[in-house]
């Protein structure tokens, strides 16, 4: 693993590990769940080479970063201002932001709350919505297994996980990769209630080619410092999230925007009609883009494209 620059960040009150290398404007880019920094480890050198100061974090809950023990440190403004505050604390006055499935979610809502510093805002994997009730238990659904109301009970979740983690993780990364058959991470909807996590998840007992057993350690290494309790209370905020923001409410994106998702990602599959709304949200929604052969670890899985996909979102911030 190449050897990278990490920073202690200060902000908000938490401490979060971050890679911080380069010059020139600033560039966030953010995990989500079950992730680390490590997540953006094919795009950081393009990305600097293209000009631009990267800052990577572990965010809150992850990692070596501070990991608060209650649920409602987790929620969505403390998540957001956790990222702003980033920028400040390197002393830049505005970013650019792009975040991946959790870090997503993220994205969106820091665009939306800190619209004066983040003057852009890409998505990966997540398309841009508000959740409701119906996130954590779909109408029709409740004697079907569903992860979102699987992870609502505290240490219920990270206690499975974390009885192997190297099982867990294998079985998370290829439920969700193109690897698995498209659609294989809703089959869960056909377990019962009464299912686990991972008795829902397809199964392999192999890496995929994605993923070396070096690149596997890391990730094996971050959770064994963290654990899944942070990282699966940002879940737990989803019932409060709406009214942790009020004011966003309708509130729409005026900075420059992007979406790009894996062809095969499983989360799309949440709102099959997310093409016909989610645009409505953006002032200057630049361009949607699907990734061929992508499933939702779309970073790594097919690296390439998806660095060319953000520098051209990057390229075009030149021009109105």
């Amino acid at each position: 693993m190449k050897q990278r620059h990490f920073e202690m960040i200060e902000t908000n009150g938490v401490t979060l590990n971050t890679v911080v290398e380069g010059d020139g404007p600033l560039l966030i880019l953010l995990h989500g769940w079950p992730q680390c920094w490590y997540l953006w480890r094919h795009q950081i050198d393009p990305l600097i080479a293209a000009g631009y100061r990267v800052a990577v974090p572990d965010q809150r809950g992850y990692g070596a970063s501070s990991k608060p023990a209650a649920v409602e440190a987790y929620n969505i403004r403390a998540l957001a201002d956790d990222v702003d505050g980033i920028a400040a604390a390197l002393g830049h006055e505005t970013y650019t932001l792009i975040g991946h499935d959790w870090g997503c979610l993220v994205a969106w809502n820091t665009a939306l709350l800190h619209p004066r510093t983040c003057t852009a805002v890409m998505g990966l994997s997540v398309p841009f919505w508000r959740p409701t009730d119906a996130t954590v238990n779909p109408p029709g659904m409740d004697d079907k297994f569903w992860y979102i109301r699987y992870f609502q009970a505290p240490d219920v979740v990270e206690a499975e996980l974390e009885a192997d983690l190297e099982s867990s993780l294998l079985q998370l990364y290829y439920g969700l990769a193109a690897d698995s058959p498209f659609g294989a991470w809703m089959k869960q909807l056909e377990r019962p209630a009464s299912a686990t996590l991972l008795e829902a998840l397809p199964k392999t007992d192999h890496l995929p080619t994605w993923l070396s057993a070096e690149d596997f350690e890391v990730y094996l290494a971050s959770y064994r410092e963290s654990g899944f309790r942070g990282p699966c209370n940002w879940y737990r905020n989803i019932p409060t999230n709406n009214a942790a923001t009020p004011e966003l409410e309708g509130a729409r994106f005026t900075q420059p925007a992007a979406f790009v998702a894996g062809a095969e990602d499983d989360v799309l599959l949440y709102d099959p009609e997310w093409r016909t709304h989610f645009p409505a949200h953006f002032d200057d929604l630049r361009f949607i883009d699907i990734i061929d052969g992508a499933g939702h670890w779309l970073q790594v899985e097919k690296p390439d494209e998806t660095t060319a996909q953000i520098l051209r979102f990057l390229d075009g911030l030149a021009t109105p």
